[in-house]
């Protein structure tokens, strides 16, 4: 793995050295999780922006809830569960 330099403030290294000694893990480890933890966070939010966008408008919702309709359709298909 390449090592890359990254410029944080004083007050983001405290808490990056914080949380490494609370948990024993690696500063690196600890900014890892992080990073994820924040990529998931904006991709749920945008989510739930555009769904929010998809509600206002009614013709479109009712198309959404249309396909799920035959989507769940597909629970029922016959086939065993295993």
């Amino acid at each position: 793995m390449a090592s890359l330099t990254v410029r944080i403030s004083p007050e983001a290294h405290r808490s990056l050295k914080e949380l490494s000694d609370l948990t024993g893990q690696p500063m690196p480890a600890v900014l890892d999780k992080a990073i994820e933890a924040y990529r998931r966070r904006q991709f749920l939010e945008g989510l739930a922006q555009d769904f929010s966008a998809l509600r206002r408008d009614p013709k479109a919702w009712q198309q959404e809830l249309e396909e799920r309709a035959e989507w769940d359709s597909t629970l029922g298909d016959g086939l065993d569960e295993k």
